[in-house]
């Protein structure tokens, strides 16, 4: 089978932009990608020479482009005067509240210890309020400190009796004895005096007189101690109220306590927002600023490829304006009859002499057997003996036509 190739080839610039392009891309694609200066670049443990040397050019190669594109790098906004003074303000707000926290417990400690001097000063009773917390105590007897029952409170009681009572009573009761002698000596004068003195009735006048004076002594001695009592009923009332009016002091003392812990809590949180913000504002201008320093490497890394791209961009342009053809036509080889036939053709041809058209005539009659005979046999032979090698060469089953049957063709084909 016969194969007819047909090529178009461009204008000869374009062929050689892109043999150039060509020579460039094989030439980029063995450069090492290298994002740092010389400084940055040391040989790798199993890095030959050449590769090492590949990469310090690179490296050198980066670091001029990276001073060349310097002007085009991109650069990240500082921070103005007012967002720098409201930053400082900002840290210097955090914490702010710590003296005023410092303060407001140096006071509670300070009420505290008032409190713990007018405990003190209670007496014994006061001990008896640092178990307050506890509730109803061991056997449910006291209430914050307080004895409970007729028995505990009397008990209770005559720990506040003065401890001058017995001494007011005692002078008192002696007084009363003394002007009762008086009284006494002055009825005797008086019976005397009437000359009744020793009579019965004298006798029934004195003892009347006496036992309304024990009477009135008893009551009196009642008095006093019931006014002791009273007395010493309203102290423990009193040591009641301010035992609780400081159990009440202290509470509230824990209470503004617990409410400093909460606001120290709740500054510090707000502190930790604060710095919080303050620092997502650092770190965003941070990436911003290291962002920026990455696209500017890019830039200066990626710059050869990125022309080579514009470059082959435009040849392909210029390739597409004046584009190349490759045709192929495939014609099927002649089989060897054609073959014979066609030399056949050829030779009997050489017997039918034409001119200007027209035949020079016939050398013998004036059919086709007689210019058959006037070609010479042999040559007619041999293209037939080929015809038959060529056959049974491609086709070794096949039976070749006989000689006159190739013959007869032959003329047939110059008719």
């Amino acid at each position: 089978m016969a194969v007819t190739t047909t090529r178009t080839l461009p204008a000869q610039f374009v062929e050689d932009l892109g043999k150039d392009l060509a020579t460039q891309v094989v030439a980029q694609s063995g450069v090492p990608v290298v994002s740092t200066g010389i400084a940055g670049i040391s040989q790798q443990p199993g890095e030959d020479a050449a590769a090492f040397k590949a990469r310090q050019d690179a490296a050198q190669a980066f670091t001029t482009r990276q001073q060349n594109l310097s002007g085009l790098a991109p650069q990240v906004a500082q921070q103005d005067d007012l967002q720098q003074q409201a930053q400082t303000l900002a840290q210097q707000g955090v914490a702010s509240f710590q003296p005023f926290l410092d303060r407001a417990q140096t006071q509670a400690q300070v009420a505290a210890g008032l409190g713990t001097q007018a405990l003190g000063q209670l007496g014994t009773a006061g001990t008896e309020l640092t178990q307050a917390g506890t509730g109803l105590g061991t056997a449910g007897t006291t209430l914050g400190g307080v004895p409970l029952g007729a028995n505990a409170f009397q008990q209770d009681v005559g720990q506040f009796m003065s401890p001058y009572q017995s001494q007011v009573i005692d002078a008192t009761l002696a007084e009363f004895d003394r002007n009762k002698a008086i009284q006494e000596q002055s009825i005797r004068d008086q019976q005397a005096s009437l000359g009744v003195l020793g009579a019965g009735r004298a006798g029934v006048q004195l003892a009347e007189f006496g036992t309304g004076a024990a009477r009135e002594r008893a009551l009196l001695q009642a008095g006093l101690l019931q006014q002791g009592f009273g007395q010493a009923q309203a102290a423990r009332q009193q040591d009641i109220a301010n035992r609780f009016g400081l159990a009440q002091a202290q509470q509230g003392l824990g209470g503004f306590q617990a409410g400093l812990g909460a606001q120290q809590q709740a500054f510090t949180g707000r502190d930790v927002s604060q710095l919080g913000t303050l620092g997502a504002i650092n770190q965003a201008q941070e990436q911003a600023r290291l962002d920026a320093e990455r696209e500017a490497a890019r830039q200066a890394a990626f710059l050869p490829q990125q022309q080579l791209d514009r470059y082959a961009a435009q040849v392909t342009g210029l390739m597409g304006g004046y584009p190349g053809q490759t045709q192929q036509s495939f014609v099927p080889n002649p089989t060897p009859l054609q073959t014979a036939l066609g030399i056949g053709s050829t030779l009997a041809g050489l017997y039918l002499g034409r001119k200007d058209g027209g035949r020079i005539g016939y050398a013998e009659g004036t059919d086709k057997e007689g210019i058959m005979q006037m070609a010479d046999i042999d040559m007619l032979e041999d293209e037939y003996e080929k015809y038959k090698f060529d056959l049974l060469e491609q086709r070794p089953d096949a039976t070749p036509m006989s000689f006159e049957e190739f013959r007869r063709m032959v003329l047939s084909g110059q008719g």
